[in-house]
């Protein structure tokens, strides 16, 4: 019993010291967050918000290679012709193996053709 009042004191304690702050300075940090993050979001091509939003920064990075390849590697690889967007923009959709390595790049089924598309021509872009 006494190592439960304990423990839930505490708790209590904790909960208290974590707790909010009437602080005016912790409250305009917090509301000049939100637009300085969505003011940085509206500065990004639409291709990068896209990637942003998606999973792909989990295996690809735009300089160095992660799981998969740098953005800057596909874009040096690739030329920015329809023919290449039509067919990157297929492999993000479909997936694909084999091009940079044995990791294969899962399907991203959510990801229309159009928004694929947008996508590649961003990182086409990103040519040195």
């Amino acid at each position: 019993m006494k190592k439960t009042l304990l423990f839930l004191s505490g708790l209590a304690l904790f909960l208290a010291a974590c707790g909010g702050s009437s602080d005016s300075s912790d409250t305009s940090t917090a509301s000049t967050s939100p637009p300085a993050a969505s003011s940085s979001s509206s500065a990004m091509e639409p291709g990068e918000l896209l990637i942003v939003k998606s999973d792909c920064v989990g295996c690809h990075h735009k300089e160095n290679k992660l799981i998969g390849p740098a953005y800057q590697e596909i874009a040096a690889k690739y030329p920015a012709t329809d023919e290449n967007i039509a067919l990157l923009a297929s492999k993000i959709v479909k997936g694909g193996k084999g091009v940079w390595g044995a990791v294969p790049m899962t399907p991203h089924t959510k990801i229309t053709e159009d928004e694929a598309k947008t996508m590649v021509k961003y990182i086409l872009s990103l040519k040195k």
